[in-house]
């Protein structure tokens, strides 16, 4: 799977939440100063390019659709981030994570309970 741009991800976030968009719900998603039309349809030529977003056309409209889940798309960079900067080690990541981005008692205990969760749903 390939890598998006800041501009694509964010283009992108918006046609996950809307699932289903034609231009104008497109740009209507993004926060002032909207993007030009000519940039967001050149940002959805390059993502059908790259296969994470496919089309209906409905007379001279168009209508977007992601092919890729936001879930899978993060998931294959989080692990590709453990795998390239943690030597491929989720211990080293978390440890890098909880102890470098400042999470508070309660994060940490939510983090836990979902630990705890997983760890419960894998010895079944």
């Amino acid at each position: 799977m390939q890598q998006l741009t800041n501009a694509e991800e964010q283009l992108m976030e918006h046609l996950w939440q809307l699932e289903k968009a034609f231009m104008k719900d497109l740009l209507e998603a993004f926060p002032e100063p909207k993007p030009k039309t000519t940039t967001v349809a050149t940002l959805l030529k390059r993502m059908i390019d790259k296969d994470f977003v496919a089309y209906t056309e409905f007379g001279n409209s168009r209508e977007y659709y992601p092919l890729v889940k936001k879930t899978d798309y993060f998931s294959k960079h989080v692990n590709g981030l453990i795998s390239s900067f943690f030597n491929n080690s989720a211990s080293q990541f978390a440890s890098f994570f909880t102890t470098e981005t400042n999470l508070s008692t309660k994060e940490l205990e939510d983090l836990r309970k979902i630990i705890d969760g997983e760890i419960l749903k894998k010895k079944k």
